[in-house]
């Protein structure tokens, strides 16, 4: 499993619905260094080869658009190189089943908010249960003092991600709590076996990151020459 969708990158391998190695690197824009590394190192470990795995997971997103390429062709060139199905994880899902996993949820929890960063004040984000269960698309939002206002009132909500920090000066309803984090490729495990008993495989030549927005380059205006 390939966790790479902000600035933390992770990777897990895991067996009989248990993680068995996890491997993380914080280090800023060492990604694209890293991601490979830990794959082999964790399958050195355990002495297996990524042809003896079932399938090879990774998040697809929302999230930073570099960190989710690195991913998604680390995770495609394994699959092309040994024939493996491709399995994809959204990446607030994955947030929602790490606070799950975790132990993280509030007492009396009744919402799972989880938030990508995106520009400005704005996140990536979707509305779940406490049970895990998606009640919202995902979409961009605009953090405002009445965002999710509506899921305020009815009990408390866990807003959870690296957008989450930005709320916490914006959003002052007493039912809110804030856990500023990142998604960790062993929470994957829930949706990655979930994709993979439905058999809900990737095209492993299509498949592309869920960016959703499109990604905007910009021209310095800074002269070089």
């Amino acid at each position: 499993m390939i966790e790479t969708s902000t600035a933390l990158c992770s990777v897990a391998l895991s067996e009989n619905g248990k993680i068995i190695s996890y491997k993380e690197s914080t280090e800023p824009k060492a990604h694209a260094s890293k991601t490979a590394v830990f794959i082999e190192e964790a399958l050195r470990e355990h002495n297996i080869t990524a042809g003896e795995c079932d399938a090879v997971c990774v998040s697809k997103g929302p999230g930073s658009y570099t960190g989710l390429r690195v991913g998604v062709s680390t995770a495609k060139g394994i699959c092309f190189g040994t024939g493996i199905p491709l399995l994809g994880a959204d990446t607030l899902e994955i947030l929602v089943w790490q606070a799950i996993s975790e132990s993280l949820l509030p007492e009396n929890c009744s919402f799972i908010v989880p938030m990508i960063d995106a520009r400005r004040m704005e996140v990536y984000s979707s509305v779940f249960s406490a049970e895990g269960n998606r009640l919202t698309e995902t979409k961009p939002y605009i953090v405002e003092k009445d965002s999710f206002s509506e899921y305020l009132e009815k009990g408390t909500v866990l807003f959870i991600g690296d957008g989450a920090g930005k709320c916490t000066d914006i959003i002052g309803h007493q039912n809110a709590r804030f856990l500023n984090c990142c998604p960790k490729a062993s929470s994957m495990l829930v949706p990655a076996e979930r994709e993979y008993k439905k058999k809900r495989f990737q095209d492993v030549a299509y498949f592309e990151p869920f960016y959703l927005k499109d990604f905007v380059a910009t021209v310095s205006r800074k002269k070089l020459f």
